[in-house]
């Protein structure tokens, strides 16, 4: 029997499959590759190339790969890029996810790992944020993944199909072993910064609001790192193979960093100065998001290796670093 993992070419995926041939899980993956590329895949000869959308795809994967898992995390992730195309969002996270879901029930597949986001939040009145807070989405990728869990939860009542939702805040950092990490165009903080600390990029970094309603007026995040976002994926999968009932889990540390000690971070971590200045605040973007972590702490028996600011910046610095040295952006622009 095999795991299937949707989006198995692309940054989380990647990783995931890393997880898995340490445990010595069977593993396939399916990408098509607009965000990901073959050569980042831990499995390349295990790889299918097609749309998880697809059900003749999908359906032809299970029953050649003998697949009663799912670990979903094929789908668009871009908050910024959702309030500016919110049809894409609603199709690639929603609407590929039911049918994904159609085929999975239709041939049997038993336990369904879902990979969501603390999008679905949006502004949270509280903080740190519990499982239990309401859904109030402000971008269109927080609301395509608010329905997207809500369709699987209604899905499991029904069938016979048990699945445990990770609701994951900011995804960052490389492998250790420098095995895999972020490719394509950089979006996210920490890469960014990584990319102007290594020289690969030859820019100011701008820091989208400086007015948050924070201690230093900067958006303050909960960091993870990718390889310990994977193991509470495994962690997950283990829990509903004992028998254990569908849960949704926050998946980050409990500790949030602003913009700004996340760049006394690279300063730190590479001893030289990050050139930064303010820029206007970005739509969709919420002051604070910060897990209430207890229940993944407990549920999942989830600890992490690599919980420190200092770390996940090392191992982002170091992916930069080896893919500029090898001509990598060359290879991700041929592989796109």
């Amino acid at each position: 029997m095999s795991v299937l993992v949707t989006g198995g070419a692309g940054y989380v995926g990647a990783h995931m499959l890393l997880a898995l041939q340490a445990a010595g899980e069977a593993a396939v993956a399916l990408d098509d590759l607009s965000g990901g590329a073959v050569w980042l895949t831990p499995l390349p000869e295990r790889l299918v190339v097609g749309d998880v959308g697809d059900a003749l795809t999908v359906a032809r994967i299970v029953d050649d790969y003998g697949v009663d898992e799912v670990i979903h995390f094929a789908g668009s992730t871009l908050v910024q890029d959702s309030v500016h195309h919110p049809l894409d969002y609603y199709t690639n996270n929603t609407a590929k996810t039911l049918a994904l879901l159609e085929t999975c029930v239709r041939k049997g597949v038993k336990r369904f790992i879902m990979s969501s986001t603390a999008s679905v939040y949006g502004t949270p009145k509280s903080s740190p944020v519990s499982e239990h807070a309401e859904i109030t989405s402000i971008s269109p990728h927080g609301a395509s993944m608010a329905m997207s869990e809500r369709i699987l939860a209604d899905v499991a009542k029904v069938h016979d199909i048990a699945y445990t939702t990770l609701r994951y805040f900011n995804v960052a950092g490389a492998d250790p072993e420098l095995r895999a990490g972020q490719i394509g165009k950089p979006t996210h903080l920490m890469r960014v910064a990584a990319q102007i600390a290594v020289g690969v990029r030859q820019e100011t970094l701008q820091i989208y609001g400086t007015d948050y309603p924070t201690p230093d007026g900067t958006a303050i995040r909960d960091y993870v790192h990718v390889s310990d976002l994977a193991d509470a994926h495994l962690a997950a999968l283990t829990r509903l193979r004992h028998g254990r009932a569908s849960t949704t889990l926050n998946c980050g540390y409990g500790r949030g960093y602003s913009v700004l000690e996340v760049i006394d971070a690279v300063e730190r971590v590479t001893g030289t100065r990050l050139p930064h200045a303010p820029a206007e605040r970005r739509q969709g973007d919420p002051p604070q998001l910060i897990a209430d972590s207890a229940a993944i702490r407990s549920m999942l028996d989830w600890r992490p290796r690599y919980d420190e600011i200092d770390i996940i910046l090392s191992t982002a610095i170091d992916w930069e670093r080896k893919i500029s040295a090898s001509n990598g952006n060359a290879s991700i622009s041929a592989a796109r």
